[in-house]
């Protein structure tokens, strides 16, 4: 692995940075790819740790002035004395924190300010900066996403995961919401009815709480079929479970924090690994445990408060090898990992857990409604297709769509109109890049969107979900009508609206691309602005959505109950 300045080969003024690795698996038990994966994974990590550290001091020196630095060069030594090194101590350097102040006045800052009780009763303890930063990103939700808005213990779970820091938190969070509404996992509880093999020979449950308060999950991985699950069931629908159980999870915290007057914001899981051993190391069923893993952290951090492994068996360091990796650093600092019985002596189970609730096949006298597992019978297995199709039911079990923007290709969607005075309502959130929202009206139909002439030669167009109606041929305010006036929506925003229709006809709702500004140059140059100016070069935005037509008299009850759950509409 190296590191390394060089002096840029076409301008001796610039400094390049590359870096470079090197990797040789001979062999790890038939999961060579996998590891290379796992090395690229934190390969790319230390790149980006590099690029903060770079960017960090450009600002630095921007800041004091700095826009030319000239090259270093040794001093030749004296040829009449002695070269003797000179220790220069180090500077201290006193760090300072700037909070950016939100741009109302003082008094209203103060409105704003979380009452001290409701912090202690439902947050837990939080410096003043870790409570502005909570309100900021709170209120910087309110202000994009204008829909329902995550309670804060669910925000401060994002700032907790990055350390506070706003800008980070804030991204992961977007991230999360648009996933959690694309795939309806609000409703997730309510919806998702797990099949009868889950019941039977999924060794997962939950089972009182610990001396925290924490609700307790238990795992007896050892004992479970991982292959046959996989097999029955495929990788969606067992993420599907544990997406259930993590919703499961949030609902018992809220439940605890009620009944023992303190904020319980994660539960404790414990897993037993008895009978752990290589064919557990399936390679398709380590496949599916590493998206499980990778989609929880990416959407339930700070959930998980302490992990309890017991009885780990010889195999479980390459088990562990191929999925630590995958899971965050804060999170591995919970895990409690025993050997053999040693969870049974002092520092063990009992530090953690009431004597009188602990399990019966770990030694205690609580009788555990945890199914024992087994093997799944073969007779329940399913092929290839059938799983398939299923994943495909999985995922398309949603009420939004996704598409993609091009520059010069925007995306349209038609809507036709019988009775005036009808609210046609949507929901859209900005998943990628900016774009410019248009509603128009027309008395014609549009024709179809002509089929992709690359299709018909079994080529695949770029565009994909693109649909694009208004005829190039058309003339605003002659074919068709602007009835709205533009919306520019950035990258992360989540749209709501409505429009009262005063006509009957054809509707279009446009989404385009919008072209962002040039990047200001300045003599350092910034990563950001290479960045931002790539993602302008790409020409490519992407947005869920959903709409939905409504007579006016069903918009104003539906009104009145968002109003009475505290979600008002946004009325366009």
């Amino acid at each position: 692995f190296s590191h390394l300045p060089v002096v840029h080969p076409e301008n001796e003024e610039w400094t390049c940075f590359e870096q470079s690795a090197s990797l040789d698996i001979k062999s790890f038990f038939g999961f060579e790819s996998t590891v290379e994966k796992i090395a690229m994974k934190q390969y790319a990590s230390s790149i980006k740790k590099g690029k903060e550290i770079i960017e960090y001091y450009l600002r630095e020196l921007e800041e004091e002035g700095i826009t030319y630095v000239p090259r270093w060069s040794p001093c030749p030594p004296s040829p009449t004395k002695p070269v003797v090194p000179v220790v220069i101590p180090a500077l201290p350097i006193t760090p300072t924190i700037s909070i950016e102040a939100p741009p109302e006045s003082v008094n209203e800052i103060q409105v704003y300010k979380l009452d001290a009780d409701y912090i202690k009763r439902y947050l837990g303890d939080l410096t003043p900066l870790q409570e502005s930063c909570l309100i900021r990103l709170r209120r910087w939700l309110q202000e994009t996403h204008k829909g329902k808005i995550p309670k804060d213990e669910h925000i401060l779970r994002f700032l907790r995961a990055r350390d506070f820091n706003i800008d980070k938190a804030r991204e992961i969070l977007c991230q999360s919401l648009t996933w959690r509404k694309q795939h309806q996992v609000d409703y997730l509880l309510d919806t998702w009815s797990s099949p009868q093999v889950l019941h039977d020979y999924y060794t997962g449950g939950w089972h009182h709480h610990d001396k925290d308060g924490r609700p307790l999950y238990i795992l007896r991985l050892g004992h479970m079929d991982t292959k046959g699950l996989v097999r029955a069931l495929g990788e969606e629908s067992l993420l599907r479970h544990v997406l259930s159980i993590n919703e499961e999870g949030l609902r018992r915290c809220e439940e605890n924090t009620k009944v023992f007057g303190r904020p319980i914001s994660c539960w404790t899981c414990l897993v037993d690994l008895e009978g752990l051993n290589m064919r557990h190391l399936w390679r398709p069923g380590v496949k599916a445990l590493l998206r499980i893993i990778e989609v929880v952290e990416a959407n339930y951090p700070e959930t998980l408060g302490r992990l309890l492994i017991l009885r780990a068996p010889r195999v479980f360091p390459v088990l562990w090898t191929l999925v630590s990796p995958f899971i965050d650093e804060n999170t591995r600092k919970k895990f409690l990992i025993y050997a053999g019985n040693d969870y049974q002596g002092p520092g063990g189970l009992v530090d953690y857990i009431d004597k009188e609730i602990i399990p019966d096949f770990l030694g205690g006298e609580c009788m555990c409604e945890v199914p024992e597992g087994g093997l799944v019978p073969k007779s329940l297995y399913r092929t290839a297709e059938e799983l398939e199709n299923d994943e495909i039911r999985l995922w398309t079990e949603t009420i939004y769509q996704s598409a993609s923007i091009f520059k010069g290709a925007p995306h349209e969607l038609l809507i036709e109109i019988i009775d005036a005075s009808s609210v046609i309502t949507w929901d859209f959130d900005v998943c990628k890049g900016d774009v410019i929202f248009n509603i128009y009206h027309s008395k014609r139909a549009p024709q179809p969107p002509r089929k992709d002439p690359l299709a018909t030669h079994g080529i695949t167009s770029p565009a994909g979900n693109n649909v694009q109606l208004i005829d190039k041929s058309w003339l605003l305010g002659q074919d068709y009508s602007m009835v709205e006036s533009p919306l520019t929506c950035k990258e992360g925003e989540s749209v709501q609206g409505s429009h009262v229709t005063r006509w009957p006809g054809f509707y279009i709702l446009q989404w385009r691309f919008h072209s962002m500004p040039a990047c200001a140059t300045t003599n350092l140059p910034r990563v950001d602005d290479v960045l931002a100016t790539l993602q302008v070069s790409s020409h490519k935005c992407k947005v869920m959505y959903y709409t939905e037509v409504l007579g006016s008299e069903d918009f104003r009850c539906d009104v009145v109950e968002d109003l009475r759950f505290g979600f008002p509409q946004k009325k366009e």
